[in-house]
């Protein structure tokens, strides 16, 4: 693979805001009485990702690191497996866009693409159910493992200490995070522990995958992909994520805490005294 650095293509301006995530403005704040402020505003571009010389799509992103989000959206759309199929990589001087070169075409591959569209075509819950087998790990964690890992989450969480408005999700072997990222979009922060992986040559096959954000019907098929078979957050899934977790034998849980948490789907990975049966709905602990 050959590689082009975002940080030796990246103009001047630009520079200035990929440095850091953000972008500093002065504004008012009214708390008893009016004051003038300066702080740091999360910063939020466009990324264009052509793959073999035709444009694929366009995501709204924080403008940092725009390589790893482009190789793992590429594979969390299974559009690519590994690096070796990727022969050169070039990002633009404004960082604004990546040119992928693949070994292959992506012609027939980006027909399976209606299903993370966020547009169904009609599908059934059947139909997507049926998209992949269920996941077979013999991942296990205690209770009070998730709930440090989410405190280490957002201990480490630098661009939300600073200005808030993101997104954190990361990557854990259950004894520590092996990964972080950030992004003003859900969905980005795992495209990026993705694109991650695929650099490092870490494979994400029984991870646990943790965020900060809600666990939408997007965000578990991202899951799913990456083989991870215990997704926690720290706020709410919606129902249709439910019901692919259970399908797909991945274990869901919410609202996690560092004492507290919810389990909504394959409750059985979980190592307590008294292993709580799968429940017919969410089971709070």
């Amino acid at each position: 693979m050959r590689e082009v650095s975002p940080d030796q293509n990246v103009s001047i301006a630009q520079e200035r805001l990929d440095s850091k995530g953000t972008v500093s403005f002065g504004y008012q704040v009214y708390d008893r009485k009016w004051r003038s402020v300066k702080a740091e505003v999360i910063a939020e571009g466009y990324l264009t990702i052509f793959v073999n010389g035709s444009e694929l799509a366009t995501l709204m992103c924080t403008p940092l690191d725009p390589l790893q989000l482009a190789l793992g959206f590429l594979a969390n759309e299974e559009l690519i497996h590994s690096l070796d199929e990727v022969k050169v990589s070039y990002v633009c001087r404004s960082g604004g866009c990546v040119d992928i070169w693949l070994s292959h075409s992506i012609r027939e591959r980006t027909q399976r693409r209606i299903i993370t569209s966020g547009c169904s075509g009609g599908l059934t819950f059947a139909a997507l159910a049926a998209y992949r087998p269920p996941l077979q790990s013999d991942r296990r964690v205690e209770p009070h493992q998730l709930g440090s890992l989410m405190v280490q989450l957002q201990d480490r969480s630098s661009l939300y200490a600073r200005a808030r408005g993101v997104h954190t999700s990361g990557l854990s072997d259950g004894e520590r995070l092996l990964f972080i990222t950030e992004d003003v979009g859900r969905h980005n922060t795992l495209d990026r522990l993705r694109g991650e992986c695929l650099r490092r040559g870490v494979d994400s096959s029984g991870m646990i995958l943790l965020t900060t954000g809600r666990i939408s019907f997007e965000m578990i098929l991202k899951a799913a992909t990456m083989n991870c078979p215990i997704v926690a957050s720290r706020t709410s899934p919606t129902s249709l994520s439910v019901h692919l977790a259970r399908a797909w034998n991945i274990t869901l849980c919410g609202y996690v805490r560092r004492h507290y948490l919810n389990v909504y789907a394959h409750p059985e990975r979980f190592i307590t005294h008294h292993a709580p049966r799968a429940p017919e709905f969410s089971l709070s602990w």
